[in-house]
């Protein structure tokens, strides 16, 4: 073999064919994402995100770049979002402590005001103008625009939280089928305009149901469903509903996980054809879920 020239061709040479390599395999990658690209084309996919998988900034943007990628190459994508630990900020900062019951806030009229305060001002619109910075048209709604989400009180001893009776699958159709993304912070209302406070997951399932979505994903803090949640070894793949009903039913699944399990449940049961559990602080998550073969998180079909 020569050896590498005094004056550094050899390293030269290298690092040309690094880069090569490197090109190659970004190549590889658009090569994989193509028949998922077209399989998805066209095709509307809702995706939920809140929760602590908000916190990061810098993977917000990458969450984001993800959504508006899914736009610009055909995909349909609807974004509901919740917001449950910008909530508690403010009200401690008001000296109220949150309060939950099977997984869900309790909402008195103080909290219920907090809580449009945030969704629908705070973190709607910072959504809404990052993703109309990367080049595409996001609006931004909640349930109480033209109806969109329709409640009822779900529990008294909940105060202010609801129970979806209907989704204005209309108005989405419009907006979603046309250059716009939706943004949807999870509050509802009824006919004499209440406002209440729904649980995102719900919210993201029932929205996912009325528009016959391809797939709905959930962005979370964890990896997916875990048969043991503090390890993320016990990581499972893909699971049924059945299965899931039994990790509920067995305490595996338990405290705030238990919502957003019903919420696969009942998306499936309502004619969804799979949905995700995904690590939403993993950068760009949702492409490589739904753009490579091996995919990540937890998928849970019908079975």
């Amino acid at each position: 073999m020569r050896p590498p020239s005094p004056n550094g061709e050899g390293k030269r040479g290298n690092t040309m064919k690094d880069s090569i390599k490197s090109t190659i395999e970004r190549a590889n990658i658009i090569c994989e994402a193509l028949p998922y690209i077209r399989k998805y084309s066209g095709k509307t996919l809702v995706i939920k995100y809140g929760g602590n998988a908000m916190n990061d900034e810098a993977i917000t943007t990458t969450i984001l770049q993800d959504i508006a990628a899914l736009k610009i190459v055909g995909v349909n994508p609807i974004l509901v979002h919740g917001g449950g630990p910008e909530i508690n900020k403010m009200l401690s900062r008001l000296g109220v402590q949150p309060q939950f019951k099977n997984g869900l806030r309790v909402t008195d009229e103080q909290t219920m005001e907090v809580a449009q305060m945030i969704l629908c001002g705070k973190i709607n619109k910072n959504i809404v103008g990052e993703l109309n910075g990367l080049g595409v048209k996001a609006i931004g709604l909640c349930g109480k625009d033209s109806l969109l989400i329709k409640a009822e009180t779900l529990d008294p001893e909940l105060g202010y939280v609801g129970k979806i009776t209907e989704i204005n699958a209309k108005l989405l159709e419009i907006l979603a089928r046309d250059e716009f993304i939706p943004v949807i912070a999870s509050i509802a209302t009824d006919e004499n305009g209440n406002s209440y406070n729904v649980n995102a997951d719900t919210a993201a399932a029932a929205i996912g149901a009325a528009m016959h979505a391809e797939k709905l994903l959930f962005l979370t803090d964890i990896d997916g469903i875990m048969t043991d949640k503090d390890n993320a070894e016990t990581l499972i793949n893909r699971i049924t509903v059945s299965g899931l009903q039994k990790m509920i039913a067995d305490g595996s699944i338990s405290g705030g996980m238990v919502p957003k399990a019903q919420s696969c449940i009942d998306a499936i049961e309502r004619g969804i054809n799979s949905v995700f559990v995904l690590n939403g602080t993993l950068p760009h998550s949702i492409l490589l879920e739904l753009f490579t073969d091996s995919g990540v998180g937890t998928m849970i079909e019908r079975g």
